[in-house]
This record gives structure tokens, sequence and C-alpha cells, in this order.
């Protein structure tokens, strides 16, 4: 017992010379002392809820068809949904209902290309992109469209789905040897929200959503950046947390413990090691910050590439404020301009670093909007949502640029030429990653369920994008 009360006693001294205030409510009952060591420990053994170091695998990896081309997907997610004839299928002939004020289109740096009047750095960076002009799936609504989308199949039914990060992390992440402490699935910075991005696969393969603002001054990241707390204040918690913590000396060799304690030297190596100094964009000059543009969009492109630098398999770059039932054309000259700095030095700076060839970048929304624009009140110059046939762009990875897959009519209201179905491009990015579309997803009860489905699943697939590969 003395052996006790003089170990409380010690508490009670370093509680007076603890500079980070982690003990600042003593005087406190050793049994309470104890429980914070505990706690403290525990919290930072529950880091592993990321899949920090999987202890076992839990589904077995695909077979790939063979070598993967590329290793990591950045999406670039267009929230609410953006309007294919002001972006990357330009309708000039149309007409003003249709047009509106953006009447333009503008010449590619590759002859016969051409893309909407506000995007003129895209246009430059022409030679790496494919333009998909028949994207189609044919449902309004933002959570159904979304799920179609991103999983390539149908709304309704018993099971909920994965999306393609879910099925990634599956198996490109901690269970085919992804050894990273950043998560293999990230989202910056909000989650999605249209849909439970796991499905039956569960909340290990759950996107980390980082929240903050990378073009903050400091980026908070959830978890690893705590916002008012400074390293050398974490590493001082940490130490006092080590010379509290002495279940060790009692329980020597005890497995639970070895487990905890490496948890624990893992969290932190995310939180002040190398790893963690990947969310810190002020190791980045500030001209290349500036060429992204010093915007919570740009930044985060900025951001998603130093994540894949990392090896990080899947970034969605969560980009809010596409749904423009109102006022349309004012937010598109707000929003163009910002996506056109973002997404094209994205692009180059991929390029310039050797990145580019190994790294996908997908940018799509979960449809289009309506062809014909909505004058009257209350919407006064809107577009609504539009499924029947919308746009999408992919980039390296395998993927060939300089390319225009499909064609809409001559007002953008229906497919003209080479439907593409959201189960045909994903398929093929699986391809490019090396996994297996026909590959078997763990189902809880057992069944049958393939990477990705066909027509034998009811839904319907055109073939995979050769002409892009």
């Amino acid at each position: 017992m003395s052996t006790h009360n003089a170990q409380y006693q010690q508490l009670r001294q370093l509680a007076a010379d603890d500079p980070t205030g982690l003990l600042a409510a003593l005087p406190l009952s050793r049994r309470e002392a104890l429980r914070r060591c505990l706690f403290g420990a525990a919290g930072l053994f529950l880091l592993n809820g990321w899949g920090l170091r999987a202890a076992e695998s839990r589904a077995p990896a695909a077979v790939p068809l063979k070598p993967a081309r590329a290793r990591s997907v950045i999406q670039i997610w267009m929230w609410g949904g953006p309007a294919h004839l002001d972006t990357f299928d330009p309708k000039p002939d149309a007409g003003y209902d249709y047009c509106g004020p953006l009447n333009k289109a503008i010449p590619t740096c590759v002859d016969g290309i051409q893309i909407g009047e506000l995007l003129p750095e895209l246009a430059r960076q022409a030679d790496k992109f494919a333009i998909i002009r028949s994207m189609t799936h044919g449902n309004n609504g933002h959570e159904t469209a979304s799920y179609i989308v991103q999983t390539g199949r149908l709304a309704g039914g018993r099971d909920v789905f994965p999306c393609a990060g879910a099925v990634t992390a599956l198996f490109k992440g901690y269970d085919a040897g992804y050894t990273g402490l950043i998560p293999p699935y990230i989202v910056l910075t909000e989650p999605q929200g249209r849909f439970s991005e796991a499905g039956f696969l569960g909340s290990r393969y759950k996107p980390f959503a980082t929240g903050g603002d990378p073009a903050a001054t400091r980026f908070y990241v959830e978890g690893v950046v705590a916002r008012g707390i400074s390293d050398e204040r974490q590493r001082a918690r940490r130490e006092l947390l080590h010379r509290l913590n002495t279940l060790g000396e009692f329980l020597p060799g005890n497995a639970s413990l070895k487990t905890l304690y490496e948890s624990e030297e893992q969290a932190y190596n995310l939180i002040l090691g190398d790893a963690g100094k990947v969310f810190d964009l002020s190791q980045e000059k500030d001209e290349l910050r500036d060429r992204y543009g010093r915007n919570t969009f740009g930044q985060s492109c900025l951001m998603a590439r130093r994540l894949v630098e990392r090896g990080v398999p899947w970034v969605t770059i969560n980009y809010k404020g596409w749904d423009t039932h109102k006022q349309h054309f004012q937010t598109m000259r707000r929003r163009l301009p910002e996506l056109d700095k973002g997404f094209a030095t994205l692009l180059q700076d991929l390029a310039d670093r050797g990145l580019l060839d190994t790294t996908i970048v997908w940018w799509s929304g979960e449809f289009g909007r309506t062809p014909r624009v909505q004058w009257e009140a209350p919407w006064n110059g809107g577009r609504n949502h539009w499924g029947r046939v919308f746009s999408a762009v992919v980039a390296g990875g395998g993927f060939k640029g300089g390319r225009v897959v499909g064609a809409s009519d001559n007002r953008g209201e229906e497919v003209k030429d080479r439907p593409v179905y959201p189960a045909d491009l994903i398929a093929t990015m699986y391809e490019l990653l090396g996994i297996d579309p026909d590959a078997k997803l763990p189902h809880p009860q057992g069944l049958e369920v393939r990477a990705v489905p066909g027509e034998r699943d009811g839904v319907p697939r055109a073939g995979k994008l050769v002409e892009l590969l």
C-alpha cells in the first residue's frame, strides 16, 4: 500500500509541474489518476478504428487481371451536379434558352476539342485528360444518382453496396499489404453524406473525412492536428502519459498491453512524425499554392497530390456548391474559374512530378443539369437535375488524354452516340488499378457479389472504355 501511496504523491507532484494541463483538475483520487491514464492510452488505441496497421486480414485481395498501371485515384466529386453545357460539352449554337450568357466555346490544345469559355487553364491541359460526353443513368434524385455513379449499381433492393472508393480500400488497402499510417481512403474535407460509402463492407472501409479547411492558416485535421494544441504540447502530453502509465511494470509481457503500446506508437507517429506532416501545406512553396488557388478547393487539390505522393490509394475531394437551381450563371462565374485553376494545376503538378502516369483523376457529379435554362420564377435563370446525359472527365493512370468518348445531341438533352454507364467507367478504373471487376466482395450473408455488376444483375452496361486505354 505504501508503494501505491508513493506513486499517488508522485502523480500530484507531476500535476504541479504539468505543462499540458492534462492533470489540472487535481486533487484527484488514486483511482481517478489511474482511470485518466488508461483512458488516454485507450483513446490512442481507438485510432486503430481508422484501420491503422490492421491486426488481421478480413477479406481476400483480388487477383489482378494484369499488373496495375494506376496506384491511386483522385476523385473530384462535384456535389450537386455540374452543368455539362457550361463545362465540358458546350453547345454555342443551341441558342440563349440553352446557353444563357455563357454562349461561347473555346478551343483547347487538342485540335477539334472545345470546352466551356470559363475553363481556359483546362483548355491548355486538354492533352492530359479525356472527356466522356455520354454518361447516362436517367435518375434525377441526388441521393440515388450519387449512389448509382459511385457504386455502378441501381438504387433499391435490400443491399447497400460499397462505392468505388471503399472497394479500392478493400483491395488496395490494409487487407492487400498497404502499410501507410494514413488511412487508405480519404475525403477532403466533409463527408459526402448522400449515401453509406462502405455499404455492406462495414465501417472498416468508410473514408476518413479530414474536416478542417486546407486553405486556412493551419489545416486542422480531425484526430491528427488539434486546434489550439501545438506539437510541443502534444509531445509533453505523451511524455506525461508515459510517466503516469506504470501498468507495464506490473504486467510484463502482456500481449494486450503490447498491442496497445504499438497502437500508441503508430498514433503518435501519425500526429507528430513524418506521416502527419503530409497535412502541413506550409511545406509547399507559396508560388505553387497560389497556382492552385488560395481557396478550399484549390488547396484540397494540392492536399490530394500530397496524399497520393505518399501512396494513399483513394482520395475524394468533396466539392460542394453545384446544385444551381437559382442564379446559375452568377454561381458559374464564381465557381468555374476556381475549378479551372485548381483542376488544371493538379494535372500539371502531377505530370511534373511523374505521378500522372500512376494516378487516375476522375471528375464527375451525380448528374448534369437541365440543358434548357429555367428562366421562369422562382428559378429566374437556373438549371435543374438532368440524369439522361452528362459529362465526366478522366486523366492519368493509363487513360489516354486528348480524347472524347460519346456525344450528346445538339442541345445536350439526350445521348447521341456511345452511351457510357457508371458501371462501365468504374470497371475500367478497377482494371487500371489491378482490381478484377469480377472479384468477389465479402458479403455478410455469403451471397455472391462481384466488384462490378453486369447485365446479369440487371445493370445496364456498354462495355469497358477501350477507346481510352
